[in-house]
């Protein structure tokens, strides 16, 4: 069968003679696009409780600094994965991360609630930018061993990431200003946007889409396919049920009997860290018992986390959210395998459409889980997000009807996870 042009970079990356080399400030390069990414994407939920002081408002308007983040990244990431495949991977991947630190800088600036909801926003806007491109830069120019290797490395700088930029917005607002928070974010973004820029290796391998019909035409496909809209379902419950637990149970531990501060609230998240060792091994159990197994384990490891949390001591509750993120991950990392054995084809375009999803999720989650927090508090939250996660069940086992457990862990090597 013949191979448009517009897809050859799949097949040259698999020669080994146009192969990028794998070089450590490489590896580090696609590391830091993970971290700095991750550093600002939720870097306000620690400060939530803070931020409804400051600006007294109620919590369902300060958690639009988390919902109004991820609904931007839903908006432009399909937009930004087609367009990528015209620019180029490295081109596009570099001026985001400017971009993002430039908007995380101008956070520091909001007078009001709303300019910072705004310039919250206006950072979402750029993170498709790195997420959406730097999965296709890694599959064109490192392929065979090298492609898991750099994917890990990017794993492990969007989970440090996402720790850091939590942990480090909960302490610094604790002995300075929260504008702070964003400055120094900023300024360890431009850092890393600049080591990016000198270090992530030029794209050998890519090959310029003729024109943007095609791109659209393969999203076509993609919505026509029930299995893979069954697969977007499920990243769409995944981070409904991430955003809404962990926005909403910064409230919930900042209240009585745990009353936590920002800097305890922002050292919850070192619940986050457990990614770096269970992406990996979830990625094992995927090649070993197949997608419906992993899918079933981190639904049981979800539901069992969130209702350890509905306990009134300290230490259950964490023991939860370590095990729910656990859970969490290994469903992402599933979910994302899935998107690109069932696509076959088109895939960057097919992540993009998954991403926009996943993000759509991360936005209801937020916005949803605050009006049943209001409503009625922490019980009827644990509530929702089970059901939610019972959803994703339901949309997992649909999503691989008709493969067999032999077929899907034969497919599911050929893959590496993702839990960004």
């Amino acid at each position: 069968m013949q191979v448009p042009p517009w897809t050859k970079s799949a097949v040259i990356s698999n020669t080994t003679e146009n192969r990028t080399h794998v070089t450590y400030t490489g590896l580090m390069a696609v590391m830091l696009t993970g971290m700095c990414t991750f550093f600002s994407v939720y870097c306000t939920q620690p400060l939530l409780p803070l931020l409804q002081d400051l600006f007294h408002a109620s919590e369902l308007e300060v958690s639009l600094t988390v919902s109004s983040t991820t609904f931007a990244i839903a908006l432009t990431a399909p937009i930004i994965g087609m367009l990528a495949e015209r620019i180029g991977r490295k081109k596009v991947i570099v001026p985001a991360l400017f971009g993002l630190t430039l908007a995380t800088l101008l956070c520091a600036t909001a007078g009001s609630l709303h300019a910072l909801i705004v310039w919250r926003f206006v950072q979402g806007l750029f993170v498709p930018g790195v997420v959406a491109v730097v999965h296709a830069y890694i599959n064109e120019e490192w392929s065979g061993r090298g492609v898991g290797r750099a994917m890990s490395f990017y794993v492990t700088g969007t989970v440090i990431g996402g720790f850091l930029g939590r942990f480090l917005a909960g302490v610094i607002v604790s002995h300075w200003h929260w504008r702070a928070a964003f400055i120094v974010i900023g300024l360890l973004n431009l850092i890393g946007a600049v080591l990016v820029r000198r270090w992530l290796p030029r794209a050998q391998n890519f090959v310029r889409a003729p024109h943007l019909g095609h791109a659209l035409e393969g999203v076509r496909t993609h919505l026509r396919n029930p299995r893979l809209l069954a697969t977007f379902g499920m990243g769409f419950a995944v981070l409904f049920t991430l955003v809404g637990t962990f926005t909403y149970t910064n409230f919930y531990l900042a209240k009585a009997p745990f009353n936590l501060t920002s800097a305890q609230l922002g050292s919850v998240f070192f619940v986050y860290l457990l990614g770096v060792f269970i992406t990996p091994l979830s990625g094992k159990y995927l090649d070993l018992y197949g997608f419906r197994k992993t899918a079933l384990l981190s639904f049981t490891m979800i539901a069992s986390g969130l209702l350890l949390t509905l306990a009134h001591t300290l230490t259950p509750v964490i023991i939860g959210l370590a095990v729910f993120s656990s859970g969490v991950f290994i469903s992402q990392a599933a979910a994302t395998v899935q998107t690109g054995v069932i696509a076959g084809h088109a895939r960057s375009s097919a992540a993009g459409l998954y991403m926009s999803c996943y993000y759509l999720g991360g936005s209801a989650g937020a916005t949803l889980t605050g009006w049943t927090w209001v409503a009625a508090g922490w019980p009827a939250c644990i509530a929702l997000l089970v059901s939610v996660a019972i959803v994703s069940l339901v949309l997992a086992i649909i999503s691989s009807r008709g493969v067999t457990p032999e077929i899907e862990t034969t497919v599911a090597r050929c893959q590496l996870p993702d839990a960004s």
